[in-house]
């Protein structure tokens, strides 16, 4: 009698929640693109010149020709804000050009050919230049410092402060991915960029008071929200009304995730 071998059963396969997933693909694509920081530091080099210019430039040359009114403390303390936010602001343009490049360099057609959650690509390149952020606002902090820049609060109005920043730039940072997504090629994702932050930075409150400028730009620049967020990020570090600035960076922050996290996943799945 011959005997017959029947063959055991092939170990089910243990599936991951979506959730997990989704966040060890982020981290993954995140720490890929911390590398290529490491690995190119003339990145971040390129990266902290330009606020470091606009610091001394606002500091030691503009800076004893503007008059904001009703101002107590010295012109560099209520520079420092604006440059912290505009340094963020100019950095978003990072992510447009590092999508657009990986775009174009066919990069994304094979994230999208892994199985990998749709939203890790883009989760983890804002994570990756929200690090970035980090370090390039504690050496804006440091360069503040040396120029006479003082806090006039304290320890937790000033971790605040930066929180709000970082919320900001996190935000900025999917409006200008989704930008680079849909120009697909990276000039065309700086050249996109800059008429924006362009019109959002310089028509503003980081550098002057909206009071200084005619009545239909005045509007404008007190209530877009890089001025809302300079302003939040002013009162937690010169002092003053707070919690309602604060709130109003917070809400815009929330509402520009909300409105275009969806939109550049959306994009990322229909590229190419």
């Amino acid at each position: 009698m011959t005997a017959i071998t029947v063959p055991s059963a092939a170990p089910t396969a243990v599936r991951r929640p979506s959730f997990v997933w989704a966040v060890k693909d982020t981290l993954a694509v995140a720490g890929r693109n911390l590398i290529t920081l490491v690995r190119l530091p003339q990145l971040l080099v390129f990266a902290t010149i330009q606020p470091i210019i606009f610091v001394l430039l606002f500091r030691y040359v503009f800076g004893g020709a503007i008059v904001i009114p009703g101002l107590q403390v010295p012109y560099v303390d209520y520079l420092m804000p604006g440059i912290f936010v505009q340094t963020v602001a100019f950095g978003a343009v990072n992510t447009a050009i590092g999508l657009a490049e990986d775009l174009h360099k066919g990069l994304i057609e094979r994230f999208r050919s892994l199985p990998m959650a749709r939203s890790a690509v883009m989760a983890g390149r804002t994570i990756a230049d929200l690090v970035r952020d980090v370090f390039v606002v504690t050496l804006m902090c440091i360069v503040g410092v040396l120029v006479g820049w003082r806090i006039h609060t304290n320890a937790i109005a000033f971790i605040g402060g930066m929180l709000v920043l970082l919320l900001f730039a996190f935000a900025l940072a999917w409006v200008f991915g989704f930008i680079g997504l849909s120009v697909g090629e990276p000039e065309a994702a700086q050249a996109a960029s800059f008429p924006i932050l362009a019109i959002l930075t310089f028509a503003s409150s980081a550098f002057v008071s909206p009071e200084t400028m005619p009545g239909w730009l005045q509007w404008f620049a007190e209530h877009q929200p890089l001025s809302i967020t300079v302003d939040a990020v002013r009162a937690c570090l010169i002092g003053g009304p707070t919690a309602t600035k604060v709130l109003q960076s917070i809400a815009w922050s929330v509402g520009i995730i909300a409105v275009f996290a969806p939109l550049a996943v959306r994009k990322y799945r229909r590229v190419g």
